[in-house]
């Protein structure tokens, strides 16, 4: 495939799938899904291969908790960091999950990788409190089911064309609107997924305490999503929060890893002791 074709892609490509009668499935929402679903496989794939103490009905239930975390931390995280319509929202909640908009079916549109942080969080809270898990021990188990998961998400922020890059003079930039575009995207989904994957993996052999992979996870995590939003367009309706370059998706993610970092440094001496 050439450049000249892959510059001008989104030209050829319709964000929608397909249509169930009227209404419009789009490639996001599939990939959304794909994302969740292969989580879940790669979670049960890793109890299997190191035999750890978890049984698949009890993930099958954790699932449960966390996707619904998921999605109200995504949307509801969407509307407090980003939108622009945030009182309108908080005033009118029925209209949170509304997916026509003057009558015409637009889909779920905002989703925030941060507010999904919090959602994921508080329904593996409750979970493990309402089940007797160990907290750590099943935050371990997300950290290496998460990160290739993650990969189908930002390849259907691609699909979706949405979250485009800065521009750019590279050749293998998206045109979008007649201005050449790093596809941001899919340098998240290596950065983000495959990156973070292979950090939180190699560090297995080296973990410590109960609950430590994850803030690997959150540290690294944290550390690539800021180095791949140096090439992420901001979100028009915030842009730079500081210099002309530094966005709001970058203060989050640095926030993320400097509260993972100072978690490691809280509980790796508590773990000496109760060790010693």
């Amino acid at each position: 495939m050439s450049y000249n074709y892959w510059n001008h892609i989104y030209e050829h490509f319709d964000p929608v799938a397909f249509h169930i009668f009227s209404l419009p499935v789009h490639w996001y929402g599939m990939m959304y899904v794909l994302a969740l679903l292969s989580a879940l496989s790669i979670g049960k794939y890793f109890i299997k291969k190191d035999g750890l103490d978890f049984k698949e009905k009890e993930l099958d239930v954790y699932f449960v908790y966390i996707e619904i975390g998921i999605i109200l931390g995504a949307r509801l995280g969407y509307i407090l960091f980003y939108d622009t319509q945030t009182l309108y929202y908080l005033s009118h909640p029925w209209q949170i999950f509304n997916p026509f908009r003057d009558g015409v079916f637009i889909g779920i549109r905002g989703m925030s990788y941060h507010g999904a942080i919090i959602g994921w969080f508080l329904g593996s809270y409750l979970y493990t409190k309402k089940h007797k898990v160990e907290f750590g021990k099943i935050m371990d188990l997300v950290a290496v089911s998460v990160p290739l998961a993650f990969v189908f998400g930002r390849i259907g922020n691609f699909l979706n064309q949405e979250l485009i890059g800065r521009e750019t003079d590279a050749p293998w930039g998206i045109l979008i609107y007649g201005v050449l575009r790093h596809p941001s995207q899919l340098y998240e989904a290596f950065l983000e997924g495959v990156c973070v994957f292979i950090v939180v993996w190699t560090y297995r052999k080296y973990q410590k305490f109960s609950g430590e992979l994850i803030l690997v996870y959150g540290a690294s995590y944290g550390l690539f999503r800021a180095i791949a939003e140096i090439y992420r367009a901001p979100d028009i309706q915030i842009g730079y929060v500081c210099c002309d370059f530094i966005t709001l998706g970058q203060v989050l993610s640095l926030s993320m890893t400097a509260i993972a970092v100072g978690l490691w440094i809280y509980f790796k001496p508590r773990y000496k002791k109760s060790a010693s």
